[in-house]
Order: C-alpha cells, then sequence, then structure tokens
C-alpha cells in the first residue's frame, strides 16, 4: 500500500498577506489584491470555464487583428506573468507559498485578488519545484487552456508560461541580485518540469530567454517579434 502524501503545514494568514504586499512594490504584475468585497469580482475558475473569450476579445480589437487566438494568447502570456510573479517573490522573498486556489480575477480586466490569503512554508514542502508548477501551471493555466473556444497550439500557450516565468525572473534577479543562486536554481528547474519541459532555455546569466515557440504578436498590424522570439534571428 502506498504511504499517503504528508500535507505540508499552513502558514499564519497575516504572514502570507505580509509577504504579498510586500512583493507588491516590485510592480503590477507581482500584486494581488488582497481581501476586500466581492463586487467586481468573479471566481477565476469561471473565467477558465470561459476560455477568457472576454479579455481575448478585448485584445484582439485593441491590436486590430481578426485572429482571436492572438487576443488568446497575449491574455494567457499577461496571466501566466500574475501568477509567476507573486508565487515566485513571494518564494524566495519571504519563504512562503501563496495558495491561489481561491482566486478571483477582476470584472473588467485582469487583475487578480485572493480574498483569504493562505499558503505554505516553503522550506516544509519536500518538493519545492513540484509544488510551485502545481500552484501556477496545473491549478491554473491548464484549467484555462482547456476551456478555450479558440484553436490555437497548446505547445504556444506552455511557450506562453515559460516566457512569463522567465520574465519574472528578470524582474527579481535586477531587484534582488543576491539571489541570483536560488532564483536562478529554482526557476531552471521548473523549466524542465511537466509541460515546461523543452519551451526553451536561459542564454545568459542575467536569465534572458529564448522560446521555442511564438506569442503571435508579431502577426498583429502594429506587431513586432519579442526578444525571445523563437523567430529572431
Amino acid at each position: 500500500m502506498t504511504a499517503p502524501v504528508p500535507v505540508p503545514a499552513r502558514a499564519p494568514a497575516r504572514a502570507v498577506a505580509a509577504a504579498l504586499q510586500d512583493v507588491a512594490a516590485l510592480g503590477g504584475f507581482f500584486t494581488l489584491t488582497l481581501g476586500g468585497p466581492d463586487q467586481g469580482w468573479h471566481p477565476v475558475t469561471d473565467a477558465y470555464a470561459r476560455g477568457f473569450a472576454d479579455l481575448a476579445q478585448v485584445i484582439t480589437d485593441r491590436y486590430d487583428t481578426r485572429e482571436t487566438r492572438i487576443g488568446l494568447s497575449i491574455a494567457q502570456l499577461g496571466h501566466a506573468a500574475r501568477l509567476w510573479s507573486p508565487v515566485l517573490a513571494c518564494t524566495l522573498l519571504h519563504g512562503i507559498v501563496p495558495d491561489l486556489t481561491g482566486l478571483h480575477r477582476a470584472d473588467e480586466g485582469p487583475t487578480l485578488r485572493l480574498p483569504n490569503p493562505s499558503g505554505w512554508p516553503a522550506d516544509r514542502i519536500p518538493h519545492l519545484t513540484e509544488k510551485l508548477y502545481e500552484v501556477v501551471v496545473e491549478q491554473h493555466l491548464d484549467a484555462l487552456a482547456a476551456g478555450s473556444r479558440v484553436k490555437i497550439s497548446p505547445r504556444l500557450l506552455d511557450g506562453n508560461a515559460a516566457s512569463a516565468l522567465a520574465g519574472t525572473a528578470q524582474v527579481l534577479l535586477t531587484a534582488r541580485p543576491d539571489l541570483r543562486g536560488p532564483l536562478t536554481e529554482l526557476t531552471t528547474g521548473l523549466l524542465a518540469t511537466g509541460r515546461l519541459s523543452g519551451t526553451g532555455h536561459f542564454t545568459a546569466a542575467d536569465l534572458s530567454f529564448r522560446r521555442r515557440s511564438c506569442c503571435l504578436f508579431y502577426r498583429t498590424p502594429a506587431g513586432t517579434k519579442c526578444g525571445d522570439c523563437c523567430l529572431t534571428g
């Protein structure tokens, strides 16, 4: 008989909230609204079930393209950054992995809210890389992809997830160069995990990244190729 997997102890809610409030100073993608009234928000799982169709359409219109898959790709890429940023920052800066199970999304935009801050002490999690992958990819990005009504390559979305992770790591490295060792180790481990495996690789010590897919932004009328794009020379 297989022994049950132990459930890691919870971190105090105050500690989780304090960690999230601290990392929000790193920028918009690192910010999660905490608590407050439910009006103006909905469970992000509802948005996943609709395939993020509202944000995808807003972006499709903004960039004056008829390809809805471009809108979905860019919406998913931004959402991935909003997930990775607070999770990676809290883990490395405060030793706390936020629990994003009850996450909400704004009714009129991409902003995220955590009604009841919760999480785990990172040093009590036996397999930290796998836990972070579960929190972001398995619980959120996989659900978004499953709800999509738009025909789009799964590996493109995986590449977006990897690109967002690498971008988060670069911001953290700039803000806290003393974290280079653990940051590089954790991010490299994540890029070798599950659906992120084979999506790209770091090309320099500053964590510059080259992905093996394209987010499609270059196909918009005013679009250019991103710095980590596989189509860049």
